[in-house]
């Protein structure tokens, strides 16, 4: 079957529309990968996508803040809120109940004992509560032990002892003693030892307590910071505690003996970790004060910050019917200066193996494979980090990653704050993770070759592509890439394109390291955007036009000096596809109809030329751009510009029947300025070689390229001529010269000379 003319014309014009070099849209890095949606599907720091734990919501509280959580041996769930003060309690089979409604504003930190003994701190001017289920918890009180249904109707008015009817639904089966009243503004952290003791860390006076299991308590270690933020145990049963203020990090014996193990660089220590080899991890944050604050001083806790809520920055309420004050002066966000992690070895050197100037670490735990996991705000992601690298491991649909707590399952549950929910991270990758790329905006209408991916595991990938940025607003279908083939993307040509990768499970477990999409884009003219001519100036040697930008980019001004013989043309151009350019720039004179090349190959984007290479006259300059240096010469493409016009003036006046006659005391001098293109702007005269002395012509507004003067040089006495003469005849005339010269439009200057005697005086 043969094409006729017709057809393979158009085919062809079909491929040159086309033809220019492909391009490629790479994804390889971390910075790549994270702009992109990812549901199940981790990204690792040196630039690779695999597959994640499972990671469940199972409860979503009506509190915007959980600031602590707890499991016990049965697998159950307890949750510290805030504003107004909460215990919430979650099973396994995923109900949840209200064990927990003390009057303080915040349950700020939990601790489960091996007997399932819940103990709950509060904060401010707080206490710790033992809450125990089934029946009345030992303690000392002087109130005695009640429900903690009684204490919520107590609170609210009622009675202690009286048949309970709050307005809010706490759980009857449990009760609350005030197990210990440290009689301290701020509760941050609880710890429990091997033989079942409670450790309480406080502000404002940076106190901890150790508490025995009756209740019996006393004042452990005193630090000269302002608040204990963080407690754990190392493997000796050491009490590691962190603090706010100067971000040290103590190691305590169990004699109550401490010692600096670490002054951070960050202010606050917010979270401790001890692994198997006897390493502790903690989390720091904010900048550091000149000094630490006093007792009494507002507090400044990352804790407290939380309390800002991030849609409106205001700080959280209190609950109906409390006038107890929120800390003030909080920090914002921004101010706290990043996060950072630091491992101290067992002989105490510390190292700096995680920071972000994003996020900030409010919890750390490991998971069932031993990795250090860092939860963070305030865009609600977990991180894995292990040695030097990281992994974006989940990303939860709140503000804050504020605690972890073990799931005796081999999972890790995670509460949140701003919304106030509670997570599972499971053990294993979940069934099937969904990761989608960023949009990529090729800039012009395109079409899209084959993809190219490094990879290992089982996976499949997809494409779609549009002609808005939002793929949601009309896009083509996901369509699966046919990898096995190597066949081009199943999506129709268009300015837009998207990825999608579906990993599964497997031996080897599904990795992706890179993908590069091929497209071409359709060869677009470039465009020259406006042309300009400078007549009597240049360009100096050794000054370049910048690199070709696209059309209202900045791009700093061209130098030019003055230079009378010389005219400088100027102009911007772009071009679309970002191809290389190269131009051509032409002349035209006024009354003719042919361009003439001026010069061929400019690189730069401005032309010096001799002013003398164009004859008098009014001129447009044409500036012709070609990407053809990115395409073949059948392919190439070419936009052009015009100047406004200009015009050239080489020729001086000439200056015509000049004379001059001279009286008894002055000279009378006439002549006539012609110019044979633009109008004569001034003239001059000069007589004995003195000053020049500006004249007017005839009619006094030089308008016109013929001008006429006619004008008196007043001439001295003879007396006063004669003065300071050594060798002079009073009886001789006197010689004079008389310049003068007439400058046009363009400055260009001519003139003319005359003698004249003055008569000799009698």
């Amino acid at each position: 079957m043969k094409l006729s003319r017709l057809a393979l014309l158009c085919l062809l014009l079909a491929v040159s529309a086309w033809a220019q070099s492909t391009r490629t849209w790479e994804q390889t890095k971390y910075d790549d990968f994270e702009k992109g949606t990812a549901h199940g599907v981790a990204v690792s720091s040196d630039g690779a996508l695999m597959l994640a734990p499972a990671f469940t919501a199972l409860y979503t509280s009506p509190s915007t803040y959980l600031w602590d959580i707890a499991t016990d041996a049965e697998g159950n769930v307890y949750a510290a809120a805030g504003s107004p003060a909460r215990v919430y309690r979650l099973t396994p089979d995923g109900k949840a109940r209200i064990i927990f409604a003390p009057q303080e504003l915040q349950v700020q930190a939990l601790a489960v004992d091996s007997s399932g003994a819940i103990y709950a701190a509060t904060s401010p001017d707080g206490k710790v509560y033992k809450l125990v289920h089934g029946g009345p918890a030992p303690g000392k009180t002087p109130e005695g032990s009640h429900t903690t249904a009684e204490v919520a109707a107590a609170q609210e008015g009622g009675k202690p002892g009286e048949k309970p009817h709050p307005s809010v639904d706490v759980d009857p089966s449990y009760s609350a003693t005030v197990f210990f009243d440290p009689k301290t503004k701020y509760i941050w952290a609880l710890a429990l030892d091997r033989e079942g003791q409670l450790y309480i860390g406080t502000g404002d006076r940076g106190e901890i307590f150790r508490v025995d299991r009756n209740g019996n308590g006393s004042l452990f270690f005193k630090s000269d910071e302002a608040q204990i933020r963080a407690l754990d145990f190392d493997n000796s049963g050491n009490l590691i505690a962190g603090t706010d203020g100067s971000g040290l990090i103590y190691r305590i014996s169990p004699k109550g003996e401490g010692f600096v193990l670490y002054s951070a660089p960050k202010k606050e220590i917010t979270a401790l970790a001890v692994d198997k080899q006897g390493n502790i991890y903690a989390a720091g944050v904010g900048e550091k004060r000149a000094a630490p604050p006093s007792v009494g001083q507002p507090v400044t806790s990352i804790g407290a910050v939380l309390s800002i809520s991030p849609a409106n920055g205001q700080q959280g309420a209190p609950p109906s019917g409390t006038t107890q004050p929120m800390p003030s002066a909080l920090p914002s966000i921004a101010n706290l200066g990043g996060s950072e992690v630091y491992r101290l070895a067992p002989d105490g050197s510390p190292k700096t193996i995680w920071s972000s100037r994003e996020d900030l670490v409010y919890a750390l735990a490991f998971d069932g494979e031993g990795r250090l996991l860092a939860g963070t705000g305030n865009r609600g992601k977990i991180y894995a980090i292990v040695g030097n690298q990281y992994i974006d491991l989940a990303q939860a649909s709140a503000n804050q990653v504020t605690t972890f707590a073990p799931d005796p399952k081999g999972g890790l549950y995670a509460a949140t704050s701003n919304l106030g929910k509670v997570f599972l991270l499971g053990p294993k990758p979940i069934p099937e993770g969904t990761y989608e790329s960023d949009v990529f905006d090729a800039r012009n209408f395109s079409r899209w070759g084959r993809v190219e991916v490094r990879a290992q595991g089982s996976f499949q990938l997809f494409a779609r592509s549009g002609n808005v940025d939002n793929p949601d607003r009309n896009w083509s279908p996901w369509k699966q890439v046919d990898l096995q083939d190597n066949l081009a993307i199943d999506a129709p040509p268009a300015r837009y394109i998207q990825w999608k990768a579906v990993l599964q499970p497997g031996k080897p477990m599904p990795v992706i390291d890179s993908v590069t999409v091929n497209y071409l884009p359709k060869n677009v003219a470039p465009e020259v955007d406006n042309v300009t001519v400078m007549v009597g100036s240049r360009v100096p040697g050794g000054a370049r036009s910048g690199p070709e930008g696209s059309a209202g980019g900045y791009e700093p001004p061209l130098p030019t000096v003055k230079d009378k013989d010389s005219i400088v043309v100027k102009w911007k151009a772009h071009d679309d596809n970002d191809d290389s350019l190269v131009y051509s720039v032409y002349y035209r004179g006024d009354g003719e109809t042919r361009w003439k090349l001026l010069r061929d190959d400019v690189t730069d984007r401005f032309l010096n030329f001799d002013s003398d290479l164009l004859p008098d006259g009014g001129y447009e300059i044409r500036v012709v751009a070609s990407d053809s240096p990115s395409h073949s010469a059948a392919d190439a493409l070419t936009g052009e510009a015009t100047s406004p016009r200009f015009e050239v003036d080489n020729t001086p006046p000439r200056i015509e029947s000049l004379g001059a006659k001279a009286g008894a005391d002055q000279i009378h001098v006439i002549f006539r300025a012609v110019d044979g293109f633009s109008p004569v702007t001034h003239a001059e005269y000069s007589i004995d070689a003195g000053d020049w002395q500006v004249i007017d012509p005839v009619g006094q507004i030089s308008d016109s390229k013929t001008e006429n003067y006619d004008f008196e040089i007043p001439l001295p006495t003879s007396s006063e001529a004669n003065q300071g003469r050594t060798i002079a005849s009073s009886s001789a005339p006197e010689e004079h010269t008389i310049v003068v010269r007439a400058y046009d439009r363009f400055d260009n200057m001519g003139s003319g000379k005359i003698v004249v005697n003055r008569p000799a005086a009698r």
